[in-house]
């Protein structure tokens, strides 16, 4: 259809003697989206490009035959040139290369369709921190209204904080360092890290948003203040769940495969691709899934050492590659637990310190999971930070008999 139109354009305008209805409403539409293109202080440029594309002027000259499409196609790249973004520079260059009018005409509504977009884009960018700013209003009052008939119902919301602030006040256990895997093991429950540090606002909040990525699903005792985002924290902690057996697994390989093989940026790719696509099913049957894994990886690795030139894996490591592999199925294994306890590090580093600056310094063995990293920090950071805003004056005062002595709480929780 829109080739018909334009082949029917060329066809009106190489008529004699030419027919111009169908190029004046293309021109009035180009008018429209120049004008939209204008920002309120640019008065002088409206009239401008009200006068130089006069409707009833434009028509009056078609019917005399005296409309210069050529002349006013120019008109119209100079203003395009004025008025768009830098990105769209060179395809504006780029028209006033085309010699043909009714090629140039579609090639000017191609451009102008994405002006038309770089202004949406910056106009909703424009508004968005006024349209967040009412959002937390318009959820802090509805929320408010709720807890005015139903004083009870922030109950869970403070024992979920509770817990928060219980679990930083219980020592850890220490994993030993995980930098080869065939020799990993985790310490005994009683040898454990100094003592915790005093509790602060933002440590006991951040805490609290981790847990929620742990939450058993029996427990319906939900912070009420975060179940409009239940189901997304559900989505996020299945994402955790994925990245931690992909980690796991290719932190096994790496110490089999060697610095040489695990070096090559196509081969970890073709690993992670691998084993992401096997590990869809771990919810469902665990065992078969990482026994599937294992056997997959282990020809992996067997193949790309062949074709290297490299020394093959003896039958014992090849045992004991498929065997760590395999007992990634189970939640004590101490490799998934080290790499679980190491993504579980890192947001909360991405709660305090935001994204990318936690980004500069990964825990060991998440180096290669760094872009899905990334992308679920931003959707974490995004969720938590959203929510803190609207509920922050309730967590502050939870946070006041959780937390003694009280000194300059609200200004600490409103800076997480």
């Amino acid at each position: 259809m829109h080739n018909a139109f334009w082949d029917h354009l060329k066809e009106q305008l190489s008529a004699t003697p030419p027919d111009f209805s169908c190029a004046l409403e293309l021109l009035k539409e180009i008018k429209e989206i120049l004008l939209s293109l204008l920002l309120p202080r640019q008065s002088r440029l409206r009239g401008e490009i009200e006068e130089a594309l006069d409707t009833e002027l434009l028509k009056r000259k078609a019917e005399h035959g005296a409309l210069n499409v050529s002349l006013l196609s120019k008109y119209i790249l100079d203003m395009m040139t004025l008025l768009c973004a830098p990105i769209r520079d060179e395809a504006v260059q780029n028209l006033e290369n085309i010699t043909d009018p009714v090629q140039l005409l579609r090639g000017i509504f191609q451009v102008l369709g994405l002006m038309k977009m770089d202004m949406v884009n910056y106009t909703i960018q424009s508004l968005q921190p006024h349209l967040q700013e009412h959002s937390i209003q318009h959820e802090r009052a509805t929320f408010q209204e709720l807890l005015n008939k139903q004083p009870s119902l922030l109950d869970h919301t403070t024992k979920w904080l509770t817990q928060a602030a219980v679990d930083l006040t219980m020592p850890l256990p220490i994993c030993l360092d995980i930098s080869d895997s065939t020799t990993m093991a985790c310490s005994s429950p009683n040898e454990t890290v100094s003592s915790p540090e005093p509790l602060s606002p933002t440590m006991v909040l951040s805490q609290g948003f981790l847990n929620l990525l742990l939450w058993d699903p029996e427990n319906e005792e939900f912070p009420e203040t975060l179940l409009m985002d239940r189901t997304r924290l559900r989505e996020l902690e299945s994402q955790l769940h994925q990245l931690t057996l992909l980690a796991s697994v290719l932190l096994v390989a790496s110490s089999f495969s060697g610095s040489v093989l695990f070096g090559s940026p196509q081969f970890v790719d073709k690993l992670k691709r691998m084993t992401k696509d096997l590990i869809e099913e771990f919810d469902s049957r665990p065992e078969e899934a990482m026994q599937t894994v294992s056997e997959q990886v282990s020809q992996e690795i067997h193949q790309s050492l062949k074709n290297m030139g490299l020394a093959a894996l003896s039958s014992d490591n090849t045992a004991s590659l498929i065997g760590q592999l395999q007992n990634i199925a189970k939640k004590e294994d101490c490799v998934r637990s080290v790499i679980d306890q190491r993504i579980h590090l890192f947001l909360k580093c991405c709660l305090v310190l935001g994204v990318q600056r936690s980004l500069l310094d990964l825990p060991g063995g998440l180096t290669v999971i760094e872009a899905e990293l990334a992308e679920l920090g931003q959707k974490f950071v995004s969720l938590t930070h959203h929510n803190q805003k609207v509920f922050g004056p309730y967590y502050t005062e939870i946070l006041k008999t959780l937390i003694p002595p009280a000194q300059a709480l609200e200004n600490e929780v409103e800076s997480l």
